[in-house]
Formats: C-alpha cells, sequence, structure tokens
C-alpha cells in the first residue's frame, strides 16, 4: 500500500508572487488559450482526415493518422529547444518565435499539394506550437508551486479542455460551408489573436537576475537533475504512459465513431462530451487538490484507470471485440475522468522539486513524456482494426505500469 503520508521536502503551499499584474482569472484564460493551440491544431483536423486522405490520395486510413502524428513529432522536438531558451532569454520572446513558426506552418498546409507537403506543414505547426505548451508551464511554475501550482494548472485544464470539446465541431462546421484547407486559416486568426492578448498583458515573469547563460552543459545540467530525482523521473514516466494510452485514443477516435459506431455526423458532439468529462474532473480536483494533495488524487485517480480497463476488457471480451456504445461512452466517461485528475497533477508533481530550472526541466519532462507517449500511442492507433482491443489492452497495460512507477516512487524518497 502507498504510503499516502509522503510529503514533498519543498513547502508546498508556496506562492512565489506574480510579476504581472493581470488578474488570476485573466492569467488562467491567457494560459489556457496558448495551451490548447495545439489541442486545436489536433482535434479540429479529426473530422477532416477522411477527405484529406481521398484528397491526397491516402491509400489506407490508418495512414491519415499521420495527419496527427506529424504534428505530435514536431511538437516533442521542439520543447528540447524552447525551454532552455526561454531560461535565458526570458519567457515572452520564444512564444512569438513559435507562433510565427505554427502560423509558416499553417500556411505550408494550406498550399499543400501532396500528402507529403502536408505533413512536413504538420511538422512545423508542432514545431512551432511546443513553444506556448512548454514556455506557458514555465511561467506558471516561475510564479506558483506545489498545491497551489496544481490548483492553478487543474484551473487552466477547466477552460483548456472546452478547445478539444468543440474543436471538432468547429471542424466540421468549416467543412459545411468551406473547404479542409480553411480550418488552417481559422488556426492562423486563433494563434495571432492569442499572441497580441499575451503580447499586451502578460508581462515576463522570469527577472534578468534569475536568467541563466545557455548552454550544452546547462541543458546536461537539467536533464541530469531530473534523471536523478526520483519523484521528477518517476512521474515523467508515469505520465508518459498513461497518455500514451490517451493518445492512442485521440489518434483512432475518428475510426472509432465512424467506423465502428457509425456516428459520422454525431463524432463531434460524443468527441466533446468525453472531452467534457476531463475538464469537469480537472475542475474538481482545483477543488480537492488543496485539501487531499496531489499525491493521493493521483494515486487514487490511476487505480481507477486500471479498474475500468480491466471491467471493459473483460466485457468486449465477451462481445467480440466492441461493446455497446453505451456501455463504451460509459468507460470512457470513467476513464476520462481519471485522467482529469492526473494531467495537472502529474506535471506539478514531476516540476516541484525543479524550480530553480523551470524552463529546461518542462522541456526535458515534456519531451521524455512525449516520445513515451507518442511511441506508445502511435502503436495503439496503428494497431486499429475495428474492434476496441488495442484500446483497452492499451488503458490496462499502461496504466498499471505507471500505478507500478508511482508505487517505486515513493518506496525510493522513504527509505
Amino acid at each position: 500500500m502507498l504510503k499516502l503520508n509522503y510529503t514533498i521536502k519543498r513547502n508546498m503551499n508556496t506562492q512565489i508572487p506574480a510579476r504581472s499584474k493581470i488578474l488570476q482569472f485573466e492569467f488562467v484564460a491567457l494560459m489556457a488559450m496558448l495551451m490548447s493551440l495545439a489541442a486545436l491544431a489536433i482535434d479540429a483536423m479529426l473530422p477532416a482526415l477522411p477527405i484529406i486522405g481521398k484528397e491526397l490520395q491516402v491509400l489506407t486510413a490508418n495512414g491519415t493518422q499521420q495527419v496527427i502524428i506529424f504534428l505530435f513529432l514536431g511538437l516533442s522536438l521542439g520543447q528540447l529547444f524552447y525551454g532552455p531558451l526561454s531560461d535565458t532569454f526570458g519567457r515572452k520572446p520564444f512564444i512569438y518565435v513559435g507562433i510565427s513558426i505554427f502560423i509558416i506552418g499553417c500556411l505550408v498546409s494550406i498550399y499543400a499539394q501532396s500528402f507529403s507537403m502536408m505533413l512536413f506543414g504538420r511538422f512545423l505547426q508542432g514545431l512551432g506550437i511546443s513553444s506556448p505548451r512548454v514556455i506557458t508551464m514555465a511561467i506558471v511554475r516561475d510564479q506558483y508551486v506545489g498545491n497551489k501550482m496544481a490548483k492553478i494548472m487543474s484551473l487552466i485544464m477547466v477552460v483548456f479542455v472546452l478547445v478539444p470539446a468543440l474543436a471538432p465541431s468547429l471542424g466540421q462546421a468549416i467543412l459545411l460551408v468551406s473547404k479542409w484547407r480553411t480550418i488552417f486559416w481559422f488556426f492562423i486568426f486563433l494563434s495571432s489573436t492569442a499572441m497580441i492578448w499575451f503580447a499586451m498583458r502578460q508581462k515576463e515573469t522570469l527577472s534578468i537576475s534569475q536568467r541563466k547563460s545557455f548552454s550544452f552543459s546547462h541543458f546536461k545540467y537539467a536533464t541530469k537533475r531530473i534523471f536523478t530525482t526520483p519523484v521528477a523521473i518517476g512521474y515523467t514516466v508515469a505520465s508518459g504512459l498513461v497518455f500514451g494510452a490517451f493518445i492512442g485514443y485521440l489518434v483512432s477516435s475518428q475510426q472509432i465513431f465512424q467506423d465502428i459506431y457509425k456516428l459520422k455526423d454525431e463524432f463531434p458532439f460524443y468527441f466533446g462530451v468525453l472531452a467534457i468529462s476531463i475538464g469537469c474532473a480537472s475542475f474538481l480536483n482545483s477543488k480537492l487538490v488543496e485539501k487531499y494533495g496531489m499525491i493521493k488524487l493521483t494515486y487514487l485517480a490511476t487505480i481507477g484507470v486500471v479498474i475500468n480497463a480491466l471491467i471493459f476488457l473483460i466485457i468486449i471480451a465477451n462481445n467480440k471485440g466492441v461493446a455497446p456504445f453505451p456501455i463504451f461512452m460509459i468507460y470512457m466517461i470513467l476513464s476520462f475522468g481519471c485522467i482529469g485528475f492526473l494531467f495537472g497533477n502529474f506535471n506539478s508533481l514531476a516540476m516541484e522539486p525543479l524550480g530553480d530550472i523551470a524552463g529546461s526541466a518542462t522541456a526535458v519532462i515534456s519531451t521524455v513524456q512525449n516520445i513515451i507517449s507518442l511511441s506508445l500511442g502511435s502503436l495503439i492507433a496503428h494497431s486499429f482494426q475495428n474492434t476496441l482491443y488495442p484500446l483497452s489492452i492499451g488503458f490496462l497495460s499502461l496504466s498499471l505500469a505507471s500505478l507500478g512507477i508511482i508505487k517505486l516512487v515513493h518506496r525510493f524518497e522513504l527509505k
């Protein structure tokens, strides 16, 4: 049994005074908008995947998954650079650089005449959008620590989750009145709006005195710190495993809803319902985390994912690899509810002992998470053959592995 009285050595409720004068509500909304650009770039494309595959002559339905996977590849690579650079030059400049690259990637995809050029544009989009994805986390860590940071991250997730809830509907609405390429023009409009809002309202959170000289040795030091700090590396790997199952669902969701359940027009609605379940859980986490702590909530939520996956696997094993749609939705809502507790808490726990190297630490942690989750999630999605076995087995095995790592981390720390 995990000893839930484990406490991290730092003060878990300390708040670092913010340098920005914007109110917490606006800060949460702005950070959520910046972070959600990546989710928008993923989820709004889902209804368009069959059309893109047909127009650009992709041979298989699984082949169109690369439109999502290539963005994740760029996202993973970009985070290695933006974090350390933001530790040296400040947080704001590289938000501007990243969004500019994202816009260039959108333009490449708009004018792409081949699938390979489309994927290059998607890679650039991921490379660019990794900037606000990683630097916003560093901005939050500049100003908050411990359970207070987890609360702020959970509030950000509540706003953030509205984007994946609405994005497929936005994508499908655009397809009703225009071509799929118009979706990228919408990305350009929204990212430009976010950049202008950020420039006008958010002040720099990393003072000159706190900045570190950019060098390979600093990055090497940050990487070593993470890999030799059990809490940091443990929660990084644990989150990568669980989110690998989530990415497996995300990449194959269009095929699950449209191919298995024949819900082409209803797909955005049901996708949104599942996304909202994550937001509701994140909001509940923001209310409970200061009372019960990140560790206890994370542990119980991971157990919840394991139990749900085991029950669902038994159900589909007796039903030729599928389940009645209401049962599928109940299973996913319960699982995503548990995952909603994990999103903010995993990252906060991993970052907690690394406040002095927040930018570089966020970069390394996010990259390791993405490599793990993208590799495993792509494997799950690519295994899709009109059954729910890959999804169910993925959730069960990866959440079990994540739970084992959490327990090992705390046994080691309590010695």
